[in-house]
C-alpha cells in the first residue's frame, strides 16, 4: 500500500465520529498519514443544553452506532453524561484539549481524540469544562497536555483558532454534508470521500482512498 496523506474533519462530541475511530487506528497502522482538523461543529452557536430530547435522541443514534462498529457506549455516559440536566454540548474544550496536544507534535491528536471520546462514551466522564478534558488527558499519561490547558498561553489559544479555522475552511470547500468527513490530499484540492466509507469494510476504504 502507497502511503498517502488523509485529512479528517472530526468534531469530539460526535458519536459518528468516535465510530470512526477503529478505522483512524487502522489507517495509521497501514502506513498513511492521517491529519485531524476540528471544525467547531459543536461549540460556540453549534452548542446545545443536554435537555431530555436531545439526549433521547443522541443515546438512540449510539446504539445504531455501537451496532454497526462495535465501539462501546455505556451506561455510565448515559447516567452520567446524557441525563446530566444544566450541562452543555459544547465541543470547545475538548477541542482545546485536542490542539494543546498536538501543539508540538501533529501525531499526538488522534491519542487525544481518542482519550477524550473514551473518557466520555465509556466512563461518563465530564469532558465539556477545560478541567475535565484536562484531568482525563492526565490520567491518560498526557500531564504536559494537561498543564497547559490549566494555563493556555497565547500560542495555545492562536493554534486552536488556526486549526479550527482551517478545518472549517475546508469543511466549507468540499462541501461537507457533516462530520466525520474524510479527505484525500491531492495537489492544491483535497478529493473528499463518502463518509459511509468510514463505517463499511477496510479494504473498502483503502480502495476509495487510493481511487481518489
Amino acid at each position: 500500500m502507497r502511503t498517502s496523506d488523509v485529512i479528517y474533519l472530526f468534531d469530539p462530541l460526535c458519536g459518528w465520529c468516535y465510530g470512526a475511530a477503529p478505522m483512524l487506528d487502522r489507517l495509521s497502522a497501514a502506513g498513511m498519514r492521517v491529519e485531524l482538523l476540528p471544525t467547531g461543529l459543536f461549540s460556540g452557536s453549534g452548542a446545545r443544553p443536554m435537555d431530555e430530547g436531545f439526549a433521547a435522541h443522541a443515546w438512540s443514534n449510539d446504539q445504531r452506532i455501537e451496532r454497526l462498529t462495535g465501539q462501546p457506549f455505556t451506561q455510565a455516559y448515559q447516567q452520567n453524561v446524557l441525563k446530566a440536566r444544566g450541562t452543555l454540548l459544547d465541543s470547545r474544550a475538548a477541542t482545546l484539549g485536542i490542539s494543546a496536544a498536538g501543539l508540538e507534535d501533529p501525531s499526538r491528536r488522534l491519542t487525544a481524540l481518542k482519550t477524550i471520546q473514551r473518557a466520555r462514551y465509556v466512563d461518563g466522564r465530564d469532558i465539556v469544562t477545560v478541567a475535565g478534558v484536562a484531568e482525563a488527558l492526565a490520567d491518560a499519561g498526557m500531564a504536559d497536555v494537561a498543564a497547559m490547558l490549566e494555563a493556555p498561553g497565547e500560542d495555545l489559544l492562536a493554534a486552536d483558532r488556526e486549526l479550527v479555522s482551517r478545518g472549517r475552511a475546508l469543511f466549507r470547500r468540499l462541501h461537507a454534508n457533516g462530520v466525520p468527513s474524510l479527505a484525500v490530499a491531492s495537489n492544491d484540492m483535497p478529493r473528499l470521500i463518502g463518509s459511509n466509507a468510514l463505517f463499511g469494510s477496510f479494504d473498502n476504504l483503502v480502495a476509495h482512498i487510493e481511487a481518489a
